[in-house]
């Protein structure tokens, strides 16, 4: 990206990096909110969790369980609001910043874009909605399983539809560059059938072969090394979580889990009829060499707000783009 634009009125250009407000303080919003500060950003969260907010304050952060106060503070101090709960508590998030802080700017880290945008516009708030999502984490939850490290040089993706507003954009890309990310840039349903492929059809294959390696007793899981290991790692993440992210991009997991299938069907055909699982491995072999290939270049001199700004955007993110600073 090229750099801001000079203007007259400095507080324009602080608006980029306005107070932080995070809802749900498990581990992502709890690492967000860790690394945010730490960038130097004025931010406070919440949880509903008595223990989870005790905690966050124990380790110096300003936590609390009154939902209301918080988003009135956000309100007040014109903060960037960030939803991190699971899908199914985002409505009754977004009712209450419809009721305590609604000119504030929004934006997630939910893991399906097009669902939280749906429920956005059924609130009337998509004009001030930029979402967003860390790829990163890992099978633990909670707050204090977060870590100020866990954004670093991750892929964040912002989501850059058609009509977004382009300053709560930078705002929102500015937060993740701050918490260590590089930003890549993407529309939400070509986000969700992507990530239905990379993130939430490996869940299911993980439970599966938990389930799998399991169904052998004690003899198959004392032999287990490391293929099984790293193989079911994610089935130790929180059942409710998965749930939540795999339920929430249903239509795109559906045509993912089809695909998955039909490899499989087809190499037991062939194991069964011609001893050979050639052709799954052999490509595999290959789509794997081509992630470990691919290269990544930094997107510059596309700045928001310019013409077709958002279209050239996502076609930079398609081709591997990345945004490593405003």
């Amino acid at each position: 990206m090229c750099q801001p634009e000079a203007v007259s009125n400095p507080r324009s250009v602080a608006s980029t990096t306005p107070p932080v407000c995070v809802l749900g303080l498990g581990l992502i919003g709890g690492s967000l909110l860790r690394a945010a500060v730490r960038a130097g950003r004025k931010g406070w969260g919440y949880n509903r969790s008595d223990a989870t907010a005790a905690a966050a304050r124990e380790d110096g952060f300003d936590a609390s369980t009154d939902l209301r106060a918080v988003l009135g503070r956000a309100e007040a101090e014109s903060a960037l609001i960030v939803i991190a709960v699971p899908m199914p508590a985002v409505d009754a998030t977004l009712d209450a910043i419809a009721e305590y802080a609604p000119s504030c700017p929004i934006t997630d880290v939910v893991s399906v874009k097009a669902a939280v945008l749906e429920a956005v516009s059924a609130h009337g708030m998509s004009p001030k909605y930029v979402g967003g999502h860390p790829m990163a984490g890992t099978s633990a939850s909670g707050w204090t399983v977060g870590s100020v490290n866990l954004f670093r040089e991750a892929v964040w993706v912002v989501d850059t539809r058609h009509d977004v507003d382009p300053h709560i954009w930078r705002q929102v890309a500015q937060l993740a560059l701050d918490c260590g990310a590089v930003v890549v840039p993407a529309e939400p349903v070509e986000h969700d059938s992507v990530v239905a492929r990379i993130s939430h059809l490996p869940h299911l294959l993980a439970e599966t072969l938990a389930v799998t390696g399991d169904a052998g007793g004690p003899l198959a899981l004392g032999l287990a090394a490391g293929s099984f290991r790293d193989g079911t790692r994610v089935a130790g993440s929180s059942p409710t979580l998965v749930r939540a992210m795999c339920e929430g991009n249903r239509d795109a997991l559906l045509v993912a889990l089809d695909e998955a299938l039909a490899l499989l069907t087809a190499t037991r055909a062939s194991l069964d009829a011609e001893a050979s699982v050639a052709d799954l491995v052999d490509a595999g072999h290959a789509a794997r060499g081509r992630y470990d290939e691919q290269t990544h270049w930094e997107i510059v001199g596309i700045e928001p707000g310019s013409d077709d700004w958002a279209k050239r955007l996502q076609d930079a993110g398609r081709r591997g783009g990345r945004i490593r600073r405003l």
